[in-house]
């Protein structure tokens, strides 16, 4: 059962291609971590990507961030596990979501992310 703020599947490989980015981002641009930061970016629009672990309890926390991306058109994706989203933003432990705000050399693989997760919501 997703969560509530769930709005896709999100298949493996594509998940896969989320957190090399976010690696990428995290070396060569800049991120930000934390679902309160991850927030005021976006509202700020100072974010080019979100992405958002589905395993986040309780799931409230996340439940306003698609609509939020929707709104200020910030392209977003989900991956399974906060505890691997945290690891590749550079941290020991679990973040339930993160902002790319500089994607560094990540921006090509983010275009194709994006374009990929298009497909998905249709």
């Amino acid at each position: 059962m997703a969560a509530i703020f769930v709005r896709f599947e999100t298949p493996k490989e594509l998940a896969d291609k989320i957190y090399k980015a976010v690696e990428l981002a995290r070396d060569t641009g800049k991120i930000r971590k934390g679902s309160n930061e991850v927030t005021k970016i976006v509202e700020r629009g100072e974010a080019a990507f979100v992405v958002m672990a589905e395993d986040v309890s309780p799931p409230e926390i996340l439940a306003h961030m698609p609509l939020l991306c929707e709104e200020k058109s910030v392209p977003y994706g989900y991956v399974p596990e906060k505890l691997n989203l945290g690891l590749s933003a550079g941290i020991k432990k679990g973040t339930a979501s993160i902002a790319i705000t500089e994607p560094g050399k990540a921006a090509e693989l983010l275009k194709e992310i994006s374009a990929e997760i298009e497909k998905l919501r249709k």
